[in-house]
């Protein structure tokens, strides 16, 4: 069974940093493409960033270019995203999720993501 469970969201203010996790099971995490995405309220899905760890290759969205930072431990299985100079319009909730294998890094939809996480909410303000 695929599982994708994502911690570390909370609330936090405007200029602040949170680090988020997600551990993946039930697939060869090492050799797929992973992304975050996330959801405002009210508004519909954003792509954030993806990594192809098996290549080395990272994407960010504009808006967190320079601000956020994709990785993996493939020895734990762990997706992170750490988040820097956070703002409020990146009040969200974060979800994990595995790109399917032909989708573009920079997917808009879910059906291009074949397995997501819980999520996990991330709240900016002061």
């Amino acid at each position: 069974e695929v599982q994708l469970v994502e911690s570390g969201g909370g609330l936090v203010q405007p200029g602040g940093s949170l680090r988020l996790s997600c551990a993946a099971s039930g697939f060869t995490f090492s050799s797929s493409a992973m992304s975050w995405v996330r959801q405002a309220p009210g508004k519909g899905l954003e792509w954030v960033p993806s990594i192809y760890s098996y290549i080395s290759n990272t994407y960010y969205a504009d808006s967190v270019k320079g601000r956020f930072t994709i990785s993996t431990d493939n020895a734990k299985n762990t997706l992170y995203l750490q988040m820097n100079s956070l703002k409020s319009e990146d009040t969200a909730v974060y979800y994990c999720a595995k790109l399917e294998p032909y989708s573009d890094y920079d997917a808009p939809h879910r059906y291009e993501y074949d397995y997501w996480g819980q999520g996990t909410q991330v709240t900016v303000s002061s």
